[in-house]
């Protein structure tokens, strides 16, 4: 089963992407903020990374760059789910 990791500070963006994509046959991971991202990212065998760019504590940009300095072959995406959660549709830069 392929991993994933959800990382955005609002709670309906993470439960919306989490349930999306374990419906699929993901398994997921959320994080509130990029230092609890990290954290996971140290543990976890995971496929795939999607970040907010936004969010308290170290924002998406900072994350993402701290991943690919560890983790160089692991796919991270930053997330633009701010600007999708008016419509109440999750959107990513990852394919």
């Amino acid at each position: 089963m392929k991993k994933i990791l959800v990382a955005d500070d609002e709670m309906a963006i993470r439960l919306l992407y989490s349930e999306e994509l374990k419906e699929e046959g993901y398994e997921v991971f959320t994080a509130a903020n990029g230092r609890e991202a990290l954290e996971i990212v140290e543990k976890e065998p995971l496929d795939l990374v999607i970040l907010d760019i936004k969010m308290p504590e170290m924002d998406g940009i900072e994350a993402l760059r701290q991943i690919k300095e560890r983790k160089p072959d692991l796919p991270a995406k930053p997330g633009f789910s701010r600007a999708a959660s008016s419509a109440n549709t999750p959107v990513s830069t990852s394919t």
